[in-house]
């Protein structure tokens, strides 16, 4: 019986721990999405923002710290594609965040079911 305190005390830890752990990158996962959701909207903004002019006019695209000239095609484009890597990126995450929020679900599982052994066993022991 002492035996079996022990184990489910050490179970308790562990599950807390852990629980802590996931929470953690939980929160971590929801502010990356947050940070490329809000890129993902900026770049958006900037297509729309650009959709009214001609092909012809001259557009400066940011590179790191500079600005290269470039066409407006080109650079409606790359926006494009800068949005489609923001939603894999989304999707990635959102699918990093399920599988987290599904292992510490099956631990309280399990973390029940340790508990609903012991009960069993205590009302088998009277």
């Amino acid at each position: 019986m002492a035996q079996m305190d022990i184990q489910l005390k050490k179970a308790f830890t562990e599950m807390q721990i852990n629980k802590l752990e996931t929470t953690k990158k939980i929160n971590m996962i929801d502010m990356k999405c947050d940070m490329v959701k809000t890129g993902k909207h900026k770049y958006l903004l900037t297509e729309k923002g650009t959709s009214n002019l001609d092909n012809d006019t001259r557009v400066y695209q940011s590179v790191g710290r500079m600005f290269l000239l470039t066409d407006v095609q080109n650079m409606r484009e790359d926006l494009k594609s800068k949005q489609e890597k923001c939603e894999k990126a989304i999707e990635l995450l959102e699918k990093k965040k399920e599988f987290l929020q599904k292992s510490l679900k099956d631990q309280e599982d399990g973390l029940r079911e340790l508990v609903q052994q012991r009960k069993e066993a205590d009302v088998a022991a009277k």
